[in-house]
């Protein structure tokens, strides 16, 4: 006679996601940075023919023209390239759940884990940002909703204008802490 097999529940490992510079900030004169809390991101690539159908299921237009974003209820999508889209939704909802409903062609991509964001905020924002990234970004130049992919210092960030003396600084995990330095730096010396 054969023993019936007796399954167990195995706990699985609790992971806790934590930006490599969580809970960091500064303050300084004209200027304050903090580092934001988690959010789901995919990297999404696309032909044309796909847009439609990927906006739908993202639930926001997907933005066509260069340097734009569009924003809606918690998700912001990026324009990077011609066919690429850096998607972040920070109200808990997965884009990467939401594309692979749709079967249309595209590439997405979860890379929540890969990045870090920081706000820089204040009269003095965009000065500390322009301490390492050549981009102009006066208002006429880099208006509210503008978006890039750029450089601070050494390394590449996407750019993102939230408001007109804030901005949303994304750059890889791996880099966080330079970025976060770098701005540190940069912020008390536009104070000075």
């Amino acid at each position: 006679m054969a023993k019936a097999a007796v399954k167990t529940a195995v706990a699985g490992p609790s992971v806790e996601r934590r930006p490599a510079v969580a809970g960091q900030s500064l303050s300084a004169t004209g200027v304050t940075l903090a580092v934001l809390p988690p959010a789901e991101r995919i990297s999404l690539r696309a032909p044309d023919a796909s847009i439609a159908a990927l906006s739908k299921a993202l639930g926001i237009a997907l933005p066509l023209r260069p340097k734009t974003s569009a924003a809606k209820a918690g998700r912001t999508a990026l324009w990077l390239g011609p066919d690429e889209w850096l998607v972040i939704d920070e109200s808990g909802k997965d884009p990467l759940a939401d594309c692979a409903k749709i079967s249309a062609l595209h590439s997405a991509v979860g890379i929540s884990h890969r990045n870090v964001a920081v706000s820089v905020t204040g009269p003095a924002a965009a000065t500390t940002i322009n301490a390492g990234c050549p981009q102009d970004l006066s208002l006429d130049a880099f208006p509210i909703g503008a978006a890039s992919r750029t450089i601070l210092g050494k390394v590449e960030i996407v750019l993102l204008r939230t408001a007109a003396d804030a901005f949303r600084v994304e750059c890889w995990r791996s880099f966080s802490d330079y970025v976060f330095t770098f701005l540190s730096e940069a912020a008390r010396d536009a104070a000075a």
